[in-house]
C-alpha cells in the first residue's frame, strides 16, 4: 500500500514528465536558506539550454522534482520540491549542499582544479549518487578514470542488500529489485572514506541502471509501477543515509 502510494502522491502534484529534444531552459538556482535542495552536478562548461546530446542534464528537471516530493511525503526533511540546483564542481557553493546527484558519469570529464576542489568536498562529509550510465553509455572505464583524479587511491566496493544504506529508511533485503537499463546487469557499488567499508560512504553509484529515469516518467506509465516504486526506495534510502552519516 506505501509503494502504491508513493507513486499516486507524484502523479498528484507534478507537471508531465518531458523528453528534451529540443531544449530545456536551465533553471536559475534558489538561493541558499538551508533548507534541503537537490543539486545536479554539471561537466564542462554552462549552457542555458539543455538536451538528450548535454549528457548530466538527463532527466532534468522533472526527475529530481519528482523524487523530492516524494521525500517530502515520505520523510521529515521537507526538501523543496520545485527549485533544484545545477551546479560545476569548480563552484564553492557545493559545500554548503552535503548531498548532489550527477547523471551518466560515463562521459565525465573533469579539471585537475574541479578534482581538487570535488576531493575536499568529499573528504569534508560530501556524498554524492552517480547514476544513469551503463556498458553500452559511457561505460565503466572513463567513469573510474575520471574519479580515480579525484581520489587517486579509490576502491569500488560491490553491495548487497547487507550494508545499512539499503536500511536506512524503507527495508531493502534484496537488490533484485533494481530497475533493469539496457538489458545489462545492474550493480550498486560504492568507495568509502580510506578505503573502509566500516566507515562513512562517500559515493553511491548505481551502475546499469538509471533510477532518475522512473522518477522522471512515474507519471506517464511508461514503466510498470514496482519499477518506479524501488526507484523511490533506493533514491530516499541514499539521502537519508548520508544526511545521517
Amino acid at each position: 500500500m506505501v509503494a502504491l502510494t508513493m507513486v499516486a502522491c507524484v502523479a498528484a502534484v507534478s507537471v508531465q514528465a518531458q523528453w528534451f529534444r529540443a531544449g530545456e531552459p536551465v533553471r536559475p538556482n534558489p538561493a541558499y536558506d538551508g533548507q534541503f535542495t537537490f543539486v545536479r552536478l554539471r561537466y564542462g562548461d554552462p549552457v542555458p539550454y539543455v538536451n538528450q546530446r548535454v549528457f548530466w542534464s538527463h532527466d532534468y528537471p522533472v526527475g529530481e522534482r519528482h523524487f523530492m516530493q516524494i521525500l517530502d511525503e515520505v520523510s521529515y526533511l521537507r526538501p523543496k520540491v520545485e527549485e533544484t540546483s545545477i551546479l560545476g564542481l569548480e563552484d564553492p557553493e557545493l559545500f554548503r549542499y552535503p548531498v548532489v546527484y550527477m547523471a551518466e558519469p560515463g562521459y565525465w570529464i573533469i579539471t585537475d582544479d574541479e578534482a581538487e576542489v570535488f576531493r575536499t568536498y568529499l573528504k569534508k562529509g560530501g556524498f554524492v549518487i552517480f547514476d544513469d550510465f551503463s556498458e553500452g553509455r559511457g561505460g565503466w572505464t572513463n567513469f573510474e578514470y575520471a574519479f580515480r583524479r579525484v581520489i587517486p587511491e579509490a576502491r569500488f566496493y560491490d553491495l548487497d542488500s547487507s550494508h545499512q544504506i539499503f536500511h536506512s529508511f524503507f527495508e531493502i533485503n534484496s537488490l533484485d529489485i533494481v530497475p533493469t537499463y539496457d538489458a545489462w546487469q545492474p550493480s550498486l557499488r560504492a568507495v568509502f572514506e580510506d578505503n573502509d567499508p566500516s566507515r562513512r560512504m562517500i559515493a553511491m553509484i548505481n551502475y546499469n541502471t538509471d533510477i532518475s529515469e522512473f522518477w522522471e516518467y512515474s507519471t506517464t506509465g511508461l514503466y510498470p509501477i514496482v519499477d518506479t516504486n524501488e526507484a523511490y526506495k533506493l533514491g530516499v534510502n541514499y539521502v537519508i543515509y548520508a544526511m545521517t552519516h
